[in-house]
């Protein structure tokens, strides 16, 4: 269940925010309220939000300063300002930390509720290119990038492997399909991709692992 956290030293405003979202959301996310920036920076050290609605003027700590001072943090929420004044300055900034929407004040409820729903689909996009990264194993990608390069026989052995992933193919197995010299073959995979051979191979199982297990519901074993 995705958290958002309203921020906003206006009862009235951030009663009507939270009221209208939780009519939206019905039940599908866990709504959280603040009445000040000081509140809601305490309440994001110790919990995790997935959106953060803030008006900019507040006492204290005002929206822009609570949004600068969570950007460092490992998770920080996507954000959309609310505000009273159009004002360019605050705008600017606000697209500097990478927020989502700035609403002006009367706040129209169906535009709230259309900036929720882009500033959500922003962070599930987010954390969703995150997982792809920590999935993606670097050496792996250079040598995906380099495979023009390659020579014809190391095309070959990058082919052969990934369509035989699970099976046990090794080196003097694969130098043997390729119809080389084993020592010839394991001096030129290592020149070519900067891995060795085993190296490659144990790399690339990992990866179809990680894949596996990210996409799909197998097991572990």
């Amino acid at each position: 269940m995705k958290t958002i956290l309203i921020v906003d030293d206006e009862p009235r405003t951030r009663e009507g925010v939270c009221k209208t979202l939780k009519a939206w959301s019905l039940g599908r996310h866990h709504i959280e309220t603040a009445s000040s920036g000081v509140e809601a920076l305490a309440w994001l050290q110790e919990n995790d939000a997935n959106l953060l609605v803030t008006d900019i003027r507040m006492p204290e700590l005002g929206g822009l300063d609570l949004v600068e001072r969570i950007s460092g943090m490992a998770h920080p929420p996507v954000v959309i300002l609310i505000s009273g004044h159009p004002e360019f300055d605050y705008a600017h900034k606000a697209l500097q930390f990478g927020v989502v929407e700035y609403l002006l004040k009367p706040l129209d409820k169906i535009k709230l509720v259309q900036a929720v729903e882009l500033a959500l689909a922003r962070e599930e996009n987010m954390n969703r290119i995150q997982r792809m990264e920590k999935l993606v194993d670097s050496k792996l990608m250079g040598t995906a990038q380099q495979d023009k390069v390659y020579s014809v026989q190391v095309r070959e052995a990058i082919r052969y492997l990934d369509e035989h992933l699970p099976e046990s193919v090794t080196m003097s197995e694969m130098a043997d399909h390729l119809h080389m010299n084993a020592s010839y073959f394991s001096v030129l995979f290592k020149e070519q991709t900067g891995l060795t051979y085993s190296e490659y191979l144990t790399r690339r199982r990992v990866q179809l692992a990680k894949e596996l297990l990210a996409n799909t519901r197998l097991s572990i074993a």
